[in-house]
């Protein structure tokens, strides 16, 4: 085995962990609203949170890994496509899964106590799986660059390119909206409680 396969298969092994991570984060978040108890939801968002580090300590390894690698290694380049989706995750994502495992564990005390309906709408939030998912579709998209299996003649590699976007285009369309449906399904237990009209007061001569 030459360096140029030594370089491709390192470049392959990196970003198909940094895809496994994300994806197996993205599939968990997407079920964690259906946990039955509350214990059950923190140990969910606990093990997110575990991916999702996992997640980035890949993405921290891939330029490191690289510069000790002897020849041109295409993992940074590769690692550039799930970068976007990831910094939405950085900044939203994980913000909105602390709400989650702190809420979740306030109400953890208790094995078999039931999760609030606000709890649950809040770990079906759109900005909760979906990015996730995203990111960990585009950096399974980015093993193929990563693999130097991308190397086309121009005017083929401009058609597959766009086939390519449009296939992602399509899918994170699928993700945004399916997650989006599930949240308005939960959104109502929410808000039902808030437009019962209060009590109204007896005014005190009248008692």
């Amino acid at each position: 085995m030459n360096a140029v396969d030594v370089d491709t298969t390192m470049d392959v092994i990196l970003i198909g962990t940094l895809a496994a991570a994300w994806l197996a984060a993205g599939l968990l978040a997407d079920r964690m609203h259906n946990a039955g108890t509350a214990r059950q939801l923190r140990r969910r968002a606990l093990l997110v949170s575990a991916l999702l580090g996992a997640g980035v300590a890949v993405f921290v390894a891939v330029p490191l890994v690289a510069a000790l690698l002897p020849g041109v290694s295409a993992a940074p380049t590769a690692a550039l496509l799930p970068a976007v989706p990831a910094l939405i995750v950085v900044t939203v994502t994980v913000r909105r899964l602390g709400w989650v495992r702190r809420g979740a564990g306030a109400f953890a005390t208790a094995p078999r106590t039931p999760i609030p309906p606000g709890l649950r709408a809040a770990a079906a939030h759109p900005l909760l799986a979906a990015p996730l998912q995203v990111t960990g579709l585009a950096a399974l998209v980015a093993l193929p660059i990563a693999g130097r299996l991308v190397a086309l003649p121009g005017g083929e590699a401009t058609g597959v390119a766009g086939f390519a976007v449009i296939g992602i285009a399509l899918a994170i369309a699928g993700i945004a909206v399916r997650a989006g449906v599930r949240h308005s399904r939960l959104a109502p237990l929410v808000s039902a409680p808030l437009g019962r009209r209060a009590p109204e007061k007896i005014p005190a001569g009248a008692r």
